[in-house]
C-alpha cells in the first residue's frame, strides 16, 4: 500500500501544494486510460459501489470536455482499476 500512497489524488486542484493522498482516506489506483496512474478517493463507498467501479469526469478523455472515463476494478487485485473505456 506505501507506492499507492504517493500519488496524485483524482480531483484534486492543479495548484493544490499537497495533491496527494490524505491519511484515514481509501483509495484505489486507476490504471491505464486518460487517468493512468491518479488515485480516486473511495473512502465511505460501499462494497457495491467498489464492486461497481465509476464514471469519472475527464477533459483528456476521448469525449473531451463533460465526457468520463470508465474504471473497474481487477479481478486478481481490486485496490487497481482498470480503465475500460470512455463515455459521454
Amino acid at each position: 500500500m506505501d507506492e499507492l500512497m504517493r500519488g496524485r489524488v483524482y480531483g484534486a486542484d492543479h495548484d493544490d501544494p499537497d495533491p496527494g493522498p490524505r491519511r484515514g482516506h481509501v483509495y484505489r489506483e486507476l490504471v491505464a486510460g486518460p487517468l493512468d496512474g491518479l488515485l480516486l478517493d473511495v473512502t465511505g463507498w460501499t462494497e457495491e459501489q467498489l464492486h461497481e467501479g465509476a464514471a469519472l469526469r475527464t477533459e483528456i478523455g476521448s469525449f473531451g470536455p463533460g465526457g468520463r472515463a470508465v474504471y473497474g476494478p481487477r479481478a486478481a487485485d481490486p485496490r487497481r482499476w482498470d480503465w475500460q473505456g470512455d463515455t459521454h
